[in-house]
């Protein structure tokens, strides 16, 4: 191997050991322009349906899903997990921009959900996750008015 390769190589194992020990204290600045040891996935978030639920798009491609975890706390979705990083024995990278490591994302959901009803599905490096929303109560509700007898009043 060319010396010039063997320092390239060396130098990018360096920086991904100091992002690991540091985690993301240089920010997302000229020292650290990609957060190693974790990300946070690309979502999209919709509501369609009849009954009407809501449905969240996880981008994860390259995760095993036995380690992807998800939660539903009130009004939001908590999606966790970790990329495991690809081999990287015996490689020499030019460019490294996918990350692995721990994630975990909230996302916000705009109405009540029945969190025992949720569905989720992983294809094609996908989570689809269908929460049905909440039913809502007619609003309209009449009130009987009570006239007193006039000994009563």
């Amino acid at each position: 191997m060319a010396p010039e390769r063997d320092l390239f190589a060396n130098f990018e194992r360096m920086r991904r050991e100091m992002d690991e020990l540091f985690g993301d204290v240089f920010g997302t600045g000229m020292l650290a322009p990609h957060r190693r040891g974790g990300f946070s996935p690309a979502v999209d978030v919709f509501y369609e349906g009849d009954p009407p639920r809501a449905v969240v798009h996880a981008e994860l491609a390259g995760i095993d899903p036995d380690e992807i975890g998800l939660e539903i706390e009130g009004r939001e979705l908590v999606i966790a997990g970790h990329r495991r990083p690809a081999d990287a024995e015996g490689r020499v990278y030019q460019q490294l921009e996918i990350d692995f490591g721990p994630f975990r994302r909230v996302i916000p959901l705009g109405a009540d959900v029945v969190a025992d009803e949720a569905r989720a599905t992983y294809r094609d490096g996908i989570l689809r996750v269908e929460l049905p929303l909440v039913r809502a109560e007619p609003r309209t509700r009449r009130v009987p008015i009570d006239v007193p007898d006039e000994a009563e009043r």
